[in-house]
């Protein structure tokens, strides 16, 4: 290659949270690092974009890894990023018919306000939450010292092994589901909790309690309660810090560059984009595993060690959403707002049954106009549905969730339907077109039970010195658990 400009030690492909984080820890570690990302801004599906003169998160709409000594509170003030984290309560507000339930910062509120329901079986609430708080204590105390998690060093297992005790209590979860838990408490019918179980599983572990694989999904249970904020301006304010810390190292950041195919050549890999060809010893890909077969030129079955995951994304989501402007409501708070509504507690969270719906607030200057706000709303529906359909009929399906969701929103949350100044729509295809994600996939594999979800805790390398990161891989799903993936990866080739 006679550009050396485009000679790198990594090429990251993919300006996700998952290649980020990996080009930041790498460039930190002395590495030479170049991403490239096909989008003009960073975040992939989790960014900020405008459209109209307005400002919307693309999907995803809560955060976490802002707590004290998580990876993200980290970064921010090793590099004194502009990025400011305000901590709401409530977090978020439950709604579905005849149940309204607010999240907030405080555990034991949240428990104390379940047991003075009507009805409550106040002992088994009680034994349920002590249960899913002990693994959240376990699993959660890992993602705060990354260092714990895999792949480990010898020191790092002796560390495991004098928590052993801690790790016992949780082996007979293993293998079970979360509404297996909920049965052995007695409370697989107690719908109230049911259905806060079910939507914050939709949303954490990608299926409802019936599916979950137990730890995963009492793990995530936690997810509002450690160091989850909402970003003032949006998440992309935390990509684009994260750009900014990469290039103060030396690294560099190339947008518009879509990779058009990778190649192995004399030892090396070469990357082909849009904007010229990259050359380095190592690759880190922050795809889904269909679009690095497409890259590499190879097709199912070629790469074994990508077969199984490219399985299990095929039976994952993808989101139809909402972006909406609407006037405050008179009961209107100045901070944002964050809801999860369920219009009918006996059908399944997904295709607009269940929302999640998010609005900027006063902090977020030149979001919206002054007395609007801009929300994001989204439900999961199946891909492999819609891929069963042809043209016509995709359009049909997607505008008739779109409609569900709309009709959840009047339904649940009127408040926020009152002048709606402008709306717009996004689909698995959207999606697809502009973070080139296979399908529009979305979220990750589900956590759906078995031991199968316990195979993956190394890095994973598709073929010599070509690295897979993002939401397939472990810790996967979340923004933050990407994240401690390219962090765990580079800090894994830097030894």
């Amino acid at each position: 290659m006679t550009n050396l400009s485009h000679e790198a030690d990594i090429i990251v492909i993919g300006a996700g949270f998952g290649g980020l984080a990996a080009a930041l820890r790498f460039s930190e570690l002395g590495a030479k690092v170049i991403v490239l990302e096909s989008l003009r801004y960073p975040g992939g599906c989790a960014s900020t974009f405008s459209r109209n003169g307005f400002s919307f998160e693309s999907g995803a709409t809560l955060f976490s890894g802002f707590g004290e000594g998580q990876l993200f509170r980290r970064w921010i003030d090793s590099y004194e990023l502009n990025v400011n984290v305000i901590w709401l309560d409530p977090v978020v507000q439950l709604r579905a018919p005849n149940l309204e339930i607010a999240i907030g910062k405080d555990r034991d509120a949240l428990v104390a306000d379940f047991m003075a329901l009507p009805g409550a079986p106040k002992r088994s609430i009680h034994n349920f939450f002590e249960l899913q708080n002990q693994v959240a204590d376990v699993l959660w105390s890992l993602l705060r010292d990354v260092e714990l998690l895999p792949p480990f060093k010898f020191s790092q297992l002796i560390r495991h092994a004098l928590k052993f005790r801690d790790y016992f209590h949780l082996l007979p979860l293993v293998g079970k589901s979360l509404e297996e838990v909920l049965l052995a408490k007695g409370l697989k019918d107690y719908e109230p909790l049911r259905v806060y179980v079910d939507a914050l599983s939709q949303i954490t572990v990608q299926c409802s309690a019936k599916e979950a694989e137990s730890l995963f999904a009492l793990g995530a249970m936690d997810y509002f309660f450690r160091g989850t904020g909402h970003v003032v301006g949006g998440i992309g304010r935390l990509a684009h810090g994260l750009v900014d810390a990469i290039e103060r190292n030396g690294g560099k950041v190339v947008f518009g560059s879509e990779v058009l195919q990778v190649q192995q050549r004399r030892g090396n890999w070469s990357v082909r984009s849009r904007v010229g060809e990259f050359c380095a010893r190592t690759v880190v890909a922050n795809v889904l595993p269909q679009n690095l077969l497409k890259l590499t030129g190879k097709k199912i079955g070629d790469l074994p060690s990508i077969d199984s995951l490219t399985r299990a994304v095929e039976s994952g989501w993808g989101a139809c959403m909402l972006y909406r402007v609407v006037r405050v409501p008179d009961e209107g708070s100045e901070l944002p707002r964050h809801l999860e509504l369920v219009r009918n507690p006996r059908e399944k969270f997904v295709e607009g049954n269940h929302v999640f719906c998010s609005m900027n607030g006063e902090v977020d200057k030149g979001r919206s106009p002054d007395g609007y706000r801009t929300l994001t709303v989204s439900t999961h529906i199946p891909v492999q549905k819609l891929r069963d359909k042809n043209h016509v009929q995709q359009g049909e399906y997607v505008s008739s969730v779109q409609q569900t969701m709309r009709d959840t929103m009047s339904s649940l949350a009127p408040e926020w339907e009152h002048e709606i100044l402008y709306e717009g729509t996004a689909s698995p295809r959207t999606f697809e077109r502009f973070t080139e994600r296979y399908s529009g996939y979305v979220g990750g594999i589900p956590r759906r039970v078995g031991v199968h979800n316990y195979r993956y805790f190394k890095p994973l390398e598709v073929l010599p010195q070509l690295y897979l990161v993002g939401d397939t891989v472990f810790p996967g799903q979340s923004t933050f658990a990407t994240a401690i993936g390219g962090y765990k990866l580079a800090e894994y080739l830097s030894d």
